[in-house]
C-alpha cells in the first residue's frame, strides 16, 4: 500500500519537530506563503510529508546557502512549476504512444532535399534518397525518452 505523500496528516507541533523547526517558524512560513499547508475545517494546519520536506528545504536554503526568504520563495515556485511541467511533459508523451498505437504508426521516414522541402518516405524507399538529402528516421517515444 503506497501512502500519499501529499496527505495532510500531521498537526503543526509534530510537523515542526519533523522539520526541526519551531512551531512558530511554521506559522510564519505559511504567512509568508512559502509552505502552505492544508486546513481543517476548524482551520487547523495539517501538514503533509511532502510540506515537510519543502520546509528543510528552506531551513536548508536558508541556513546553508544563506538565501533570503523572498530568494527561497521564488526558488520553491519555479520548482513547483518545473515539476508540474514534468507531469505535463510525461502525459503528453503517453497520449503520444497512445495516438500512435491507434493509428497503427510504426518508423516513419522523412526527408528533406536542398530546397528545404520536407516529405514522408514511403516505406521501403527511404534508401533511394540520393542528392544531399537529409533523411530522418523517427520512431515514437518511450516513457524513459521523454524524462
Amino acid at each position: 500500500m503506497a501512502i500519499d505523500e501529499h496527505a495532510p496528516v500531521f498537526v503543526i507541533s509534530v510537523a515542526a519537530e519533523l522539520a526541526g523547526m519551531h512551531p512558530q517558524t511554521l506559522r510564519s512560513y505559511d504567512r509568508q506563503g512559502l509552505v502552505s499547508p492544508r486546513r481543517t475545517s476548524g482551520r487547523g494546519r495539517r501538514y503533509s510529508a511532502w510540506d515537510i520536506a519543502q520546509l528543510r528545504q528552506v531551513q536548508h536554503l536558508s541556513q546553508v546557502e544563506g538565501i533570503n526568504l523572498a530568494g527561497i520563495k521564488r526558488i520553491l515556485a519555479l520548482e513547483n512549476q518545473l515539476e508540474a511541467t514534468r507531469q505535463q511533459l510525461q502525459q503528453l508523451a503517453l497520449e503520444y504512444e497512445r495516438l500512435l498505437g491507434e493509428r497503427g504508426a510504426s518508423r516513419r521516414v522523412f526527408s528533406t532535399g536542398p530546397t528545404g522541402v520536407t516529405v514522408q518516405v514511403p516505406r521501403g524507399r527511404a534508401s533511394q534518397a540520393t542528392g544531399g538529402e537529409l533523411v530522418v528516421y523517427g520512431q515514437p517515444l518511450r516513457g524513459s525518452a521523454a524524462r
